[in-house]
């Protein structure tokens, strides 16, 4: 993960996918579905199929859904597995946007479209996704009195999961001050309000309990996948930058799984920026809207604190591999396997993703108990 150049797009998702068959116990012939990440990445295109070499494939797709496709995936995966139509799927996500000598904040710009009231948006000086989360972090502090200093305890706490993950790209310590003293990108984030940009790839496979039960790892169960796209949130309605589709994909999602919020033991949350984390903590019901930056400024997303969020780093300080950051981790810390930031109550993990600017939104729920 992160700035390691010199291989493609292909080159990683292989990986990946080798290194998740191997720690599954199974052979590139007992997969019979794949599903691609693509979110405008021609690399991740449905031809990959043939660089990988899997064949007679009951089920292929190349997804998007921006920063929620990997719900989708996740959800589309399970209908399909529960239905008969596959007994194996291999859900992956890769990409190699930093090149050398190109700074990060350059990687994406090659991938916008600019036309129609878009260019009108640039002419503004709208460019990339830094802007418009922005203005809804400003809109949340002049309605809320959200602070820049409780935004900086998601990252700080984000940042001391990371020094326990060797996947990490960001090891160095950071204090509150640190953040506070990191250049502004904009008003009101400072740099270490937004996520990294990652070279690199995750693969997940998704099977039936039954036959995960004969594979070569602990079997998580999936106990709910749910999606929202609530619409244009930018229409004055709608609460622009305020209510997310995490209030109606999260409802479902606890209602699926039989469970309240109070059961969970661990987040793991899309975190493009740190207000992206307050703004999903409030929808999903840990908070009242309104009250997320005084809910996190006491350090209980950090190790050690009473909700345990974002756990190896994040995307903030981790890697960034859009949804499948959030889902890899909730995986390994569901199974125990999270090495020095493994969370010692971990029954129900939940995962988000989010996508657009806070426009999609997806919810996954897991366990190590099958009931």
């Amino acid at each position: 993960m992160g700035k390691i150049y010199g291989r493609t797009t292909a080159d990683f998702a292989a990986e990946a996918i080798g290194l998740a068959l191997d720690d599954a116990g199974l052979q590139k012939t007992d997969i019979d579905g794949l599903l691609l990440n693509g979110n405008g990445n021609l690399d991740m295109d449905p031809r990959l199929q043939f660089s990988l070499g899997f064949e007679d494939l009951s089920i292929m797709n190349s997804m998007r859904a921006f920063g929620s496709t990997v719900g989708s995936m996740v959800q589309y995966a399970s209908l399909a597995l529960e239905a008969g139509l596959v007994n194996h799927v291999v859900l992956v996500y890769g990409d190699t946007p930093l090149k050398p000598a190109v700074g990060a904040g350059a990687a994406y710009a090659a991938r916008g479209v600019w036309d129609g009231m878009n260019v009108l948006k640039a002419v503004y000086g709208e460019f990339g996704g830094n802007v418009p989360y922005a203005l809804a972090a400003r809109r949340h502090q002049e309605l809320y009195g959200t602070t820049s200093e409780q935004l900086g305890a998601i990252a700080v706490a984000q940042r001391e999961w990371a020094q326990m993950n060797p996947y990490a790209q960001m090891q160095k310590p950071m204090t509150l001050e640190d953040h506070q003293a990191s250049r502004m990108v904009a008003d009101p984030f400072h740099l270490f309000d937004c996520c990294l940009v990652s070279n690199g790839a995750v693969a997940v496979v998704m099977t039936t309990a039954e036959r995960a039960k004969d594979l070569r790892q602990p079997p998580i169960h999936l106990k709910a996948a749910t999606q929202a796209a609530p619409g244009d949130n930018q229409m004055s309605g709608r609460d622009p930058g305020i209510v997310t589709g995490a209030q109606q994909a999260g409802e479902q999602a606890f209602a699926l799984a039989g469970i309240t919020r109070d059961d969970v033991d661990i987040l793991e949350l899309y975190d493009c920026y740190t207000y992206t984390v307050l703004v999903t903590l409030e929808d999903y019901g840990f908070c009242e809207k309104g009250e997320g930056g005084e809910f996190v400024a006491d350090g209980k997303l950090g190790p050690g604190g009473s909700l345990p969020t974002n756990t190896g780093g994040g995307q903030l300080s981790g890697y960034y591999m859009w949804g499948f950051t959030p889902l890899s981790e909730a995986i390994m810390q569901a199974r125990g396997q999270a090495g020095d930031r493994q969370v010692a109550k971990n029954d129900i993990v939940l995962a988000s993703g989010n996508g657009g600017v806070l426009n999609f939104h997806s919810t996954t729920i897991w366990s190590k108990h099958a009931d």
